[in-house]
């Protein structure tokens, strides 16, 4: 099979329209607002082969296909999802959704606020894990999807993942979780913090209204994402790809980019300060920060976990110092303690964070014979 026979081809995104109030777990409520989605494969007869697709902190809706045949990059998770693929189109109807405050076409704060008419800005209110499971479920409701067969994210996306099955125990089969953990560790809270501070302090976020000015916080989404990218690899992966290696091969002795690492950091900052929005940011990381699960239940985990229905698989990666084995290990002691099944890998990659889109053949092994099974269940 060519890689072109395994790709879904050309897709476009939908958009889903909501003009029932959301209220929102600040406390705020969006009084109406828009989705963007994708979907891949077809919806069965009884719509039981549905797949929800999550993403994480800098995704969207665009997980596999193209939009036009010359596009330089497919979607981001291209290589799992398609006819063949461990995510098989053939068998699965998948559907990705851009969440709410993204700045890919669902509502956010770039959008018109409709009480002003102009860009929502620094008004936009701030959104939870929950609040998107919830806007979720209700695009599954307008697609006539009353049960997932699966729901699968890496990262925040496992977070979403996980929060459905707690949310919607009746409507999750399998909860795939996967590079995640059910709450934040102190120090990643302190890395979203300085990134953050990086596009709060950049003169032209001008409050989060810089929309009106005519400005981007570049240089604070350049920072913020230079760091957040030191923290998606490992030491090992940066070594192996960079090491010391000098751009001309001897010391400059200057602040410019000499080390091959910093141009490719300052490469990846620029590249997504041309394309992501500086609140969305804001927002994605503060989502992250708020999600515990436990918090409403003095800190159990398990009791958190006991409404679930669901199977769950969760997998980890050995150099994945982000969100590290040990946290998807608290979470797979939580669900046996609550009585659920539950099926776990850690699995031995260079990739550090990022190793959850990569294709370490140990990882696409796993994901292709867990989601046989689901297959096999969806056509029983």
């Amino acid at each position: 099979m060519t890689d072109s026979d395994c790709s879904v081809g050309i897709v476009a995104a939908e958009d889903a329209v909501f003009d029932v109030p959301l209220p929102l777990a600040s406390g705020a409520v969006l009084p109406s607002y828009q989705l963007r989605f994708e979907t891949y494969g077809r919806l069965n007869a009884d719509k039981s082969n549905a797949i929800l697709i999550c993403h994480a902190l800098s995704g969207h809706h665009h997980v596999a296909g193209r939009y036009q045949p010359d596009d330089k990059a497919a979607g981001w998770w291209d290589n799992m999802v398609g006819p063949g693929k461990p995510i098989d189109t053939r068998r699965f109807f998948v559907v990705g959704v851009n969440n709410l405050g993204g700045c890919h076409g669902s509502t956010g704060p770039s959008s018109l606020n409709p009480a002003s008419g102009q860009p929502w800005g620094s008004a936009f209110p701030v959104v939870t894990v929950q609040d998107w499971v919830t806007s979720q479920a209700r695009l599954a409701d307008r697609l006539g999807i009353t049960r997932w067969a699966a729901v699968i994210g890496g990262s925040l996306g496992g977070m979403q993942a996980l929060q459905w099955s707690i949310a919607y125990p009746d409507r999750v089969a399998h909860a795939l979780v996967i590079a995640s953990a059910p709450k934040l560790s102190a120090q990643n809270i302190a890395f979203n913090d300085v990134a953050r501070q990086a596009i709060l302090s950049d003169p032209d976020f001008c409050g989060g209204d810089f929309y009106q000015q005519g400005t981007v916080p570049r240089r604070g989404l350049r920072l913020a994402r230079m760091l957040g990218h030191i923290t998606y690899l490992s030491d090992d992966g940066m070594g192996e790809k960079f090491g010391r290696m000098l751009r001309s091969g001897e010391y400059r002795f200057g602040y410019d980019v000499e080390f091959e690492i910093e141009s490719y950091l300052r490469y990846q900052g620029d590249k997504f300060s041309d394309y992501f929005d500086g609140n969305t940011y804001l927002l994605m990381t503060k989502a992250l920060d708020y999600f515990d699960p436990a918090r409403e239940h003095g800190g159990d985990l398990a009791a958190a976990l006991k409404p679930a229905q669901a199977q769950f698989l969760l997998a980890s990666f050995t150099s994945d110092w982000r969100f590290s084995p040990e946290r998807s290990r608290e979470t797979v002691q939580a669900l046996i303690a609550a009585g659920k099944r539950v099926s776990y890998a850690e699995i031995e990659s260079a990739h550090g964070h990022d190793a959850f889109l990569m294709l370490d053949q140990p990882y696409v092994d796993l994901m292709r014979a867990y989601l046989q099974r689901v297959a096999q269940e969806v056509n029983a």
